[in-house]
């Protein structure tokens, strides 16, 4: 029998690398949608659902799935998870029509479930102090969103985009035998059968919880879509070749990633508040400066008119993004530092409830962003919208964690004291 320190390191590796490949399926259609789009000939808005549609099944599964975890176990939920993925993933390959693509991305979606289950998972092998690093070491497999946009043009480009389901699709049923024969369960970690899943939803009337699901929907919500999104815009904006698009794209898909585990241990050491604040200024500057469109304006002058242009070239447009895919790797581990710090019983629902919201975020977002460029026909709007979700975080964080005085001094008192305070 492994001593407790190894079958903490197995269950940790193995379920980061299981979780890697889960969401590397999930966030295939980030490249593998362009020749789709060009196939079927699809506006931006069916583009933005079509790359969404995985994103919006792993949404709603992450809540009951977070719950069977605190019931039954990560280890079982995780390995049948798993299995059910494959044939999807296989048959996307086989897909010949819009609707087609649609329904088999739902299927596939219930990779991205895993999240809910892997971080029950892990964060109940380790003590409160370490908590924070070593779900920051699981999340890190949200780099399977580089993963994908390293090897899928890779495989199109050796063979077709038929060929990448297929491939990820043995991929995934490998994975899921190495997770099972290499991790543990332990029975301490199951929640009591008497406690009904009625008890474990009570949480959904704390309203730290839905604060958590606002932060999220925009570090994770906001990370999936632009993840989904940007390898057709550097394609669409800059002109450049799909691998050229998708290895620029993974700038900001893999610091997004795998940096969560530094994120992780900077909440253990300074709490989840400070990164999470600090977070939200940076990605409020970045998406400020990505949000102007590039401009052409005229000034005349008594010597004439002078034209000047305002943008992004492709290089800074990349340091940006890469910024922000930093920013929002310290914040996906820091929000759920939160969680395991308020709610240790009850992870597996909570980190059900914030991860749907956030998954939500990564489905509505892309759908969005095409709606937004056919309205106004302004690339950057995608941009716009983000800053304008983190304003509203930004706002609600300060209300309700960082002012700490009355509105009108540490002196008053009355109604309006007794609000401020609450």
């Amino acid at each position: 029998m492994a001593s407790r320190k190894v079958q903490q390191g197995l269950v940790l590796g193995m379920s980061t690398v299981a979780f890697t490949i889960c969401f590397m399926v999930w966030m295939m259609f980030a490249v593998l949608g362009v020749p789709i789009k060009e196939l079927l000939d699809l506006n931006e808005t069916q583009f933005g659902l079509l790359a969404s549609t995985p994103v919006l099944t792993g949404s709603l599964v992450r809540l009951p799935l977070g719950m069977l975890t605190d019931r039954f176990g990560g280890r079982i939920v995780f390995f049948v998870l798993m299995l059910v993925c494959v044939l999807p993933i296989y048959l996307i390959g086989e897909a010949t029509q819009y609707w087609q693509f649609l329904a088999l991305g739902l299927f596939v979606g219930l990779a991205g479930g895993s999240f809910s289950v892997g971080i029950a998972y892990v964060a109940k092998w380790f003590d409160k102090a370490n908590q924070g690093l070593a779900m920051g070491i699981f999340g890190a497999g949200n780099a399977g969103s580089a993963l994908t946009k390293f090897l899928a043009p890779a495989i199109i480009a050796a063979a077709s985009w038929q060929m990448v389901p297929k491939v990820f699709s043995a991929m995934m049923f490998i994975t899921a035998l190495l997770f099972w024969f290499f991790t543990y369960d332990d029975k301490r970690h199951h929640v009591p059968s008497s406690v009904s899943f009625a008890e474990q939803l009570k949480t959904l009337k704390d309203p730290r919880v839905w604060r958590y699901c606002q932060y999220y929907s925009i570090v994770f919500g906001g990370y999936v879509a632009l993840a989904l999104w940007m390898t057709k815009y550097y394609v669409q904006e800059y002109g450049f070749g799909l691998q050229t698009a998708a290895l620029l794209a993974a700038c900001f898909s893999l610091p997004g990633g795998v940096l969560r585990a530094i994120g992780g241990w900077m909440s253990d050491k300074w709490g989840a508040h400070s990164v999470t604040w600090w977070v939200m200024w940076v990605s409020w500057v970045c998406l400020f400066l990505l949000s102007y469109p590039p401009t052409d304006f005229t000034v005349h002058t008594v010597d004439g008119p002078f034209t000047f242009h305002i943008g992004l070239n492709a290089w800074v447009f990349t340091a940006l993004m890469f910024v922000v895919g930093i920013a929002w790797a310290f914040g996906k581990a820091s929000v759920f530092k939160y969680i395991s710090d308020e709610f240790p019983e009850r992870m597996g629902a909570v980190s059900g409830i914030v991860g749907l919201a956030g998954g939500l975020g990564g489905f509505v977002l892309p759908i969005m962003f095409g709606a937004l460029v056919d309205l106004t026909g302004v690339r950057s709007s995608c941009f716009m919208l983000m800053y304008g979700v983190v304003w509203v975080s930004l706002i609600w964080m300060y209300l309700s964690e960082v002012r700490k005085t009355p509105v009108m001094g540490k002196g008053s008192s009355g109604p309006m004291a007794s609000a401020s305070d609450a």
